[in-house]
């Protein structure tokens, strides 16, 4: 999902932090997923066995990309159906900038929302308990 190349930043003449691209796609993940609206994000084969094994996969459906000084981030997801879709994408933009900005101090360049699908089931069982 992201590079292999770390983020680095200096601590005043304590020395050097450096930041897995890892690290910034499970805090964009998780931020991702606390918007009311979001069902869940979309991920791969992999990801989906290792769920199912017990092991939650926080990073799931985001993308790092720590290029030329800047960090863009793709976050790939499916809403619940009746959503606004572009209200729940600003929220999910102002989360994930937010989480990052406290969490590491570091200032994103882009969130790009790619919703990749609706989710029915909510639908599915409002009509079930009205019968």
């Amino acid at each position: 999902m992201a590079e292999n190349q770390a983020l680095e930043m200096t601590n005043g003449g304590l020395g050097r932090i450096e930041i897995a691209p890892e690290v910034i796609e499970i805090i964009a993940g998780i931020a991702a997923s606390e918007v009311t609206g979001v069902a869940n994000m979309r991920g791969n084969f992999a990801s989906g066995v290792v769920e199912r094994l017990g092991k939650k996969n926080h990073g799931k459906g985001i993308r790092v990309d720590l290029s030329d000084n800047q960090i863009k981030i793709d976050v790939y997801c499916v809403l619940n159906f009746g959503v606004t879709i572009p209200k729940v994408a600003k929220e999910m933009q102002d989360n994930i900038r937010q989480a990052l900005l406290n969490m590491t101090g570091l200032e994103t360049d882009e969130v790009n929302v790619h919703v990749v699908n609706i989710n029915f089931e909510t639908q599915k069982e409002e009509s079930s308990e009205e019968e």
